[in-house]
């Protein structure tokens, strides 16, 4: 694990009371404020409009600020923006570079734009398409690239700066999941080796292996935010996907205070209090004549807490 990170070192991003409000009205930030801690992996979640992509595109300067301020490792983003830019790698959600130009030949002009001397960018995108496991297509035409080999150039392009924050919007859009999962390692190992990443995703599963911390913002406003495990422990459900040794009858036993429901012939989909002991629930169905011979947790935990946290403040609004 990342060991970065203190209680008194300047974070790698703060942002203070930032407002957007764009031309035809929308007022898509309403005063947010986070700080993310040096040699973090943090997540920012909401829906479609929350504001993420306004949030992001202010921080990395492709969106003009409305009102607040936004600190990168203690540089402040208004009076020295050059700066701070030289300290972000951004890998957008859209794939941005050239098409008919080589890997090889991306980072290295990449590289040139921020000074960087071209033999030394030579060796770096060598290293950069290695740690990529795109070596081997160094040459070839971009546009020949899959998908996932695609967005996996587009985090090496970002590299070659070697930024201390690392921003991924939506890095894994698209690709299947043995692929987003060779990202997800790569991502560890960018994070583990110094950066900070910052990463917005759909993929709720994708932020709960990977992240340390988040805040969810909703409405342009953060309606929670803190360590992941502490905000998953507030969730005072747990579920279960339980194999069946067998078919399941009919009719279901009915526990108190446990749903249970098929979730097919030979699966039990079952939520149950934190508090209750399993003992109790395996004992019900050992009784109705139902053998459990596997079980599984239920990878929704995060969901869920993005769900009660978005479904509180459209309560509140």
């Amino acid at each position: 694990m990342n060991t970065h990170s203190s209680a008194t070192a300047i974070p790698a991003l703060r942002v203070r009371d930032l407002r957007k409000t764009y031309g035809n009205g929308v007022q898509a930030l309403r005063g947010v404020s986070l700080d993310v801690a040096p040699g973090d992996f943090f997540a920012l979640l909401g829906p479609n409009g929350a504001g993420k992509s306004t949030m992001i595109g202010i921080v990395s300067s492709l969106v003009n600020l409305g009102a607040g301020s936004v600190e990168v490792f203690g540089v402040d983003m208004a009076g020295r923006r050059r700066d701070a830019m030289r300290l972000i790698g951004l890998v957008p959600q859209e794939i941005n570079f050239n098409l008919f130009e080589k890997p090889f030949d991306i980072l290295v002009n990449y590289a040139g734009f921020y000074g960087i001397p071209r033999q030394e960018a030579r060796g770096r995108a060598e290293e950069e398409l290695r740690r990529a496991y795109l070596w081997d297509k160094a040459h070839l035409m971009s546009r020949t690239l899959s998908g996932g080999m695609k967005r996996r150039l587009m985090i090496a392009r970002a590299m070659m700066t070697r930024p201390r924050l690392l921003i991924l919007d939506e890095p894994t859009a698209g690709v299947d999941i043995e692929i987003r999962r060779g990202m997800w390692r790569d991502l560890r190992e960018i994070n583990a080796a110094g950066s900070t990443i910052i990463l917005t995703t759909h993929y709720l599963e994708e932020a709960e292996s990977l992240c340390r911390n988040l805040a969810i913002i909703n409405h342009g406003e953060i309606v929670e935010q803190g360590p992941m495990r502490s905000l998953l422990a507030k969730l005072d459900v747990e579920g279960f996907l339980l194999d069946i040794d067998g078919a399941l009858p009919a009719a279901l036993p009915v526990i108190e205070g446990v749903a249970l429901v098929a979730a097919d012939a030979n699966t039990l989909d079952l939520d149950m209090p934190r508090s209750m002991n399993l003992n109790r629930v395996f004992a019900a169905l050992d009784r109705s004549g139902i053998r459990v011979r596997s079980m599984r947790t239920k990878s929704n935990r995060l969901e869920e807490l993005f769900v009660r946290m978005t479904g509180e403040r459209e309560r509140e609004a």
